[in-house]
């Protein structure tokens, strides 16, 4: 008997699949088109599909006894459909510009300040419920047909099972769900005339949504006697996958974004978090919440660099038979030590790492990279060690904040690739001053997935229980206080950078 995690991200998903014991066997993904543009971010809801039922299709061949498969997905992308779940138009991406007016007269009709207490979300474009007025307002060929209304988890529970569920962290990312009475907020959608019945039946984290119909089993090579289960947002499912279950332990996601997801043992008080643009979401324990601090350019700044920076160091280390970054990390090393020069420590450059856009705590898109205290003798090297900086900077400007609205964990669960670099693991641990474990899985999303699942049909008794069978941990990085305090008179500076380069960019 298998059990399986299924991710639905923006520009792909993957599966993976685990045995009862919670080992995993394989994994396979499968991207698809977005296509963006100057009036809009979009995806064919054909094309995610096609892309979900090949991976799942490829898992099946090779594990024909999946007894259970569990559904995680990004936020915020909504589909509206027919009564068949035949897409109407393409889904509308967070990143799409579109809905900024309508967001506005949301603010005006019930408040900004009144809208984040009840959604824990700070009002904004990027969700779903400015996007479906917009859909409604300038698109009512597409509204008149609308039967249904999804976001891709429980749109894929629904292709699946012909079930209406989601569940409540991803019902979050809409902007239309109360977070403490967990159920859609029917005033917001009477405002903009959209009857909530639209919108699929929430539910808890980890629910059971039955199992596959007959027409998914035939597209998918599923039993129909497989369960499909209803998981949450992808950043709460990571954090399941990486064993973060209460306020001592939070998330660092160290993938192409980086991710810090700390737990609040109690509903923190949203006037605390609307400064930083931080949010409340329901978490998989009833009365506890997580937040999300993040940044846009974590690994994928570490990957520009060795793209656009270090590519005669790329070819020197395939020379060598070893990976582009343990050359770097090597070679500064080696050029700190010739200078006579501390290589544990403060690079001495600054780097602002908003190559793509500021998140948490500005969410400021038009915000640009910046890269302080440059000389001619600057190496390739020194501007990898910068980057590693500036990300792990901007990680403990957001815990600091995260921090003042009660979430305050005493260590943190490292997962994705980044977790693998011991320099940059340390590096975290000095800045942050407090312990970090890098976990063995890269793949924290589907672990989650796959946790829940097991607990769902059976083969687990508990969270606890998964954990102790899904659960990894590799090796733990304890901070080095003199390094902080070095690290700390740099953050000082480094804390201004922001306001200096933002007027001139």
């Amino acid at each position: 008997m298998k059990i399986a995690g299924l991710d639905i991200g923006t520009t792909g998903c993957k599966c993976t699949v685990f045995d009862e014991n919670g080992k995993e066997l394989d994994k396979v993904y499968r991207d698809y088109p977005v296509k963006r543009g100057i009036s809009g971010h979009e995806i064919d809801v054909p094309n995610l599909m096609e892309g979900v039922y090949a991976v799942i299709r490829e898992m099946t061949k090779r594990f024909p006894d999946i007894a259970g498969m569990g559904v995680t997905s990004f936020g915020e992308t909504f589909v509206m459909t027919d009564e068949e779940g035949t897409s109407l138009a393409p889904a509308m991406l967070y990143t799409d510009p579109r809905g900024g007016e309508e967001c506005e007269e949301l603010c005006k009709l019930f408040g900004r300040e009144n809208i984040a207490k009840i959604t824990g979300v700070v009002p904004h474009e990027m969700y779903s419920l400015p996007k479906i007025m917009w859909r409604k307002k300038h698109t009512p060929e597409v509204y008149e047909k609308c039967r249904y209304i999804f976001l891709m988890e429980d749109y894929v529970v629904f292709m699946l099972t012909g079930n209406r569920q989601i569940d409540y962290s991803l019902a979050t990312r809409s902007m239309a769900f109360d977070i403490e009475k967990l159920e859609w907020r029917k005033e917001f959608f009477d405002a903009i005339g959209v009857p909530v019945e639209r919108m699929s039946r929430p539910v808890p984290t980890g629910t059971d949504a039955g199992c596959v119909t007959e027409k998914a089993s035939e597209l998918t090579g599923l039993s129909t006697q497989t369960h499909i289960v209803s998981i949450s947002h992808d950043q709460v499912a990571a954090a399941v996958g990486a064993g973060a279950f209460d306020g001592e332990v939070g998330v660092d996601g160290a993938g192409t974004v980086e991710c810090l997801t700390p737990i609040y043992d109690q509903m923190p008080d949203i006037r605390d978090m609307m400064d930083g643009k931080y949010v409340i979401v329901p978490y998989v324990f009833p009365g506890k919440y997580v937040t999300y601090a993040f940044s846009y350019t974590g690994g994928a700044l570490i990957q520009w660099c060795t793209d656009q920076i270090t590519k005669k160091e790329k070819e020197l280390a395939g020379q060598q038979g070893i990976s582009v970054n343990s050359y770097l990390e090597e070679t500064y090393r080696k050029e700190r030590m010739a200078e006579g020069l501390d290589p544990e420590g403060p690079s001495g450059m600054l780097l602002l790492p908003h190559f793509a856009g500021a998140a948490t705590p500005y969410m400021d898109t038009g915000s640009k990279g910046a890269i302080l205290g440059m000389t001619t003798s600057t190496t390739a090297a020194d501007i990898y060690r910068a980057c590693m900086e500036g990300v792990t900077y901007e990680m403990y400007l957001n815990y600091k904040n995260v921090a003042s609205s009660g979430a305050s964990p005493k260590k943190l669960h490292a997962t994705g690739g980044g977790a693998h670099s011991k320099i940059w693991m340390q590096m975290k641990a000095d800045v942050l001053g407090i312990p970090i474990v890098a976990l063995k899985t890269v793949d924290a999303g589907t672990v989650g997935s796959a946790m829940l699942t097991g607990i769902a049909i059976g083969i687990f008794r508990n969270l606890e229980d998964a954990a102790e069978h899904m659960v990894e941990k590799t090796i733990t990085y304890e901070p080095r206080m003199e390094y902080h305090r070095k690290y700390m008179e740099m953050f000082e500076k480094y804390e201004k950078i922001y306001a200096a380069v933002r007027c001139l960019m």
